[in-house]
């Protein structure tokens, strides 16, 4: 199972963990192998784990989706909220194109993004994030484009202290790891000031990692040797955590993102 557990009493004490880091003011409890009680609300797991067995390599994204629907009444609440109070609340994550494998693709407010990705947008609210839809863009009278740049706005000002970690690694590379941990270090790639902020210690353009959402490893160019190790690092990440994105690197330049993925090159304008 793709990094998940496959005994039934490991998944479901992974899926009380989840709830927690997402409700930490719930109460969850592990009442029996396939059982939690939320909040003194019974859930019945057996559906879910059945579902993430049956497709394992999407066993991150069902659970993700699983935990949403939970909260589906407090997204009612969201649908009312004015612009003017969720404005400074709206923030982008970067998601694989393969989350519209289970959603539909218009009911989602998005922006097409490189190597294989969209970029989505949540209203960010002190107890949870909650999706937000084109019916929501469209009852605050905005277009997506707008969403994106409010979002983009709103992550430059998230944390204007980044917390990071510059590595020499010893065949002459460099890299800066980024670990706030707060379910946006991927979505720091569309900081507006990224590349001033990093190009001085990285020797210019530089390679960012996103392998998932908590993941963000910016790296110098070369040397080739310490490009390919890094990379095949990326890849055992995209692989085994939680939330992936994807196991391509993202091209920074001081005009903007392009993708390194190969069917991605005649879209490779800067993003």
């Amino acid at each position: 199972m793709a990094g998940l557990p496959f005994e039934p009493e490991a998944f479901a004490e992974m899926v009380a963990q989840l709830l927690r880091d997402r409700q930490p003011d719930f109460a969850v409890d592990l009442t029996g192998p396939r059982e939690l009680l939320v909040n003194g609300r019974r859930l019945d797991l057996e559906n879910l784990f059945r579902m993430v067995n049956n497709e394992p390599m999407r066993g991150s994204e069902i659970i993700e989706h699983y935990i949403e629907q939970l909260f589906a009444s407090d997204a009612a609440r969201v649908m009312s909220m004015s612009l003017d109070f969720a404005r400074t609340r709206i923030m982008p994550r970067i998601q694989p194109d393969s989350i519209f494998d289970h959603l539909h693709r218009e009911q989602v407010a998005h922006v097409p993004f490189v190597n294989g990705t969209a970029i989505v947008f949540v209203t960010d609210l002190p107890q949870l994030t909650v999706s937000i839809t084109t019916e929501q863009v469209v009852k605050w009278g905005l277009c997506v484009e707008e969403l994106d740049l409010i979002a983009r706005e709103n992550i430059d000002r998230y944390a204007p202290e980044l917390d990071v970690q510059f590595v020499d690694s010893r065949e002459g590379g460099k890299a800066a790891i980024l670990g706030h941990h707060d379910g946006y270090d991927a979505a720091r790639l569309l900081m507006s000031d990224l590349h001033h902020r990093l190009s001085g210690h990285l020797g210019g353009d530089f390679y960012v990692a996103t392998p998932a959402r908590d993941m963000f490893v910016a790296l110098s160019l070369g040397p080739e040797r310490f490009v390919r190790r890094l990379q095949s690092r990326v890849e055992q990440d995209y692989r085994r955590l939680p939330y992936p994105i994807t196991s391509e690197l993202f091209y920074v330049t001081r005009d903007g993102i392009a993708g390194t993925r190969p069917e991605t090159d005649e879209s490779r304008d800067a993003a």
